[in-house]
């Protein structure tokens, strides 16, 4: 995790679950038994100064970058004055509508339908969490969305609580298990017949079998749960996409979801969960250099990272003091994250972008001014979890 290498930087360590101050900070000079008060003082000044630095060069970064951002938004919105007044060509209004920062977020807040056409959508493991949230604004969105799940019921009762929500757009639900090619096989064949194509395929699903421990105390099916759900779903669903993807003219793109463990941080009491997030981009770079390889561009796989979520699966780890910590301080509600995340995903997949990109929800800046917050303002201190 990005963040622990900020708390470490301004005194904070980890030692056995709880946070204590590191020997930088904690240290006193002894001398013939004693503690040297003076020697402890000028060690606890320089601390502050050293604390001081770090604050006012994040802050600094931060509220500079603020400042360029406002700028940035303060010329668009006086280009959107002009155009509100100045009659404009029909083209240079669909030009504009095209925009990131205009167009998507715009259109979604009024509550009517991006100017792109309605995109087709297959999210797994999209019955709650991470997945239903992108689902969920897909459909804001005006696309059109398949839900799965290994669930039955829960696809069943998730499909029909997005009809009432969401009633003019086409909602599709199936079984289907990433663990198994014939099931995954399935649920293309389902898609394909009721939408005709497939323009973008998330590979969402993912578990660490609600389980926070040692490896050595994991059973056999709990390890094989994870890396056959996490890494054998992603590799079997990617190669089902492409092949579904390289016979559509219009191509498709593939997100990979990303998650702890993927920076290469160790990820203790989950350590399987890590090693099979560590293995995405790896394979996701594997793959675009095999289409590149074969001459496809028209697929293109990236990689997503929703950062920290209040999931379930997120959750159900908060019971140490460090866990609670970065939780509060960190992680964000699912509906938030897919409202950053989908609009820059149909933005790709509209754009027809031919080269792979990582889009990050968390990214390490926003890490530290998070975590440096908290640390110096108790800023969201007890938000999601009590901190004794």
């Amino acid at each position: 995790m990005a963040a622990l290498s900020v708390t470490s930087a301004i005194g904070l360590q980890q030692f056995g679950g709880a946070l204590r101050p590191s020997p930088i900070v904690a240290s006193s000079v002894t001398y013939g038994g004693f503690y040297c008060k003076q020697q402890q003082q000028q060690q606890q000044q320089q601390q502050q100064q050293s604390l001081f630095q770090v604050s006012t060069t994040i802050v600094g970064a931060h509220f500079l970058r603020r400042k360029q951002l406002h700028e940035r938004s303060s010329k668009k919105m006086g280009r959107a004055l002009i155009c509100a007044v100045a009659p404009v060509k029909e083209e240079e209004e669909s030009s504009s509508s095209s925009s990131l920062s205009s167009s998507p977020a715009v259109k979604r807040s009024s509550g009517t339908t991006s100017s792109v056409d309605p995109l087709n959508v297959l999210v797994t493991g999209s019955t709650k969490g991470v997945g239903l949230a992108l689902a969920r604004e897909f459909l804001r969105f005006g696309d059109n969305v398949v839900i799965c799940s290994r669930s039955v019921e829960r696809v069943e009762n998730t499909v029909q609580d997005l009809k009432k929500e969401f009633e003019e757009q086409k909602i599709l639900g199936m079984a289907c298990d990433v663990r198994d090619s014939e099931s995954i096989q399935a649920l293309v064949d389902m898609a394909k017949s009721k939408l005709g194509h497939i323009d973008i395929w998330i590979n969402n699903a993912g578990t660490n079998a609600y389980t926070y421990k040692p490896l050595v105390e994991f059973t056999d099916a709990d390890i094989m749960q994870i890396v056959e759900t996490n890494t054998l779903g992603v590799m079997l669903c990617c190669r089902q996409a492409i092949r579904l993807m390289r016979e559509q003219n219009r191509g498709g793109h593939i997100f990979n979801m990303d998650g702890a463990g993927a920076d290469g941080n160790a990820t203790p009491r989950f350590a399987a969960y890590g090693a099979t997030k560590r293995s995405l981009a790896q394979f996701t770079k594997s793959l675009q250099a095999e289409l590149k390889m074969q001459g496809i561009k028209k697929v293109v796989v990236h990689n997503l990272s929703p950062g920290m979520v209040t999931t379930d699966l997120l959750m159900t780890g908060g019971d140490t003091r460090v866990a609670k910590f970065f939780i509060n301080a960190l992680a964000e509600p699912a509906d938030k994250v897919a409202q950053y995340l989908v609009p820059r995903i149909r933005l790709i997949a509209s754009d027809r972008k031919s080269n792979s990109t990582y889009t990050r929800f968390l990214t390490g800046f926003k890490a530290y001014t998070k975590i440096l917050a908290r640390l110096l303002f108790k800023a969201r201190k007890d938000r999601y979890l009590p901190e004794d």
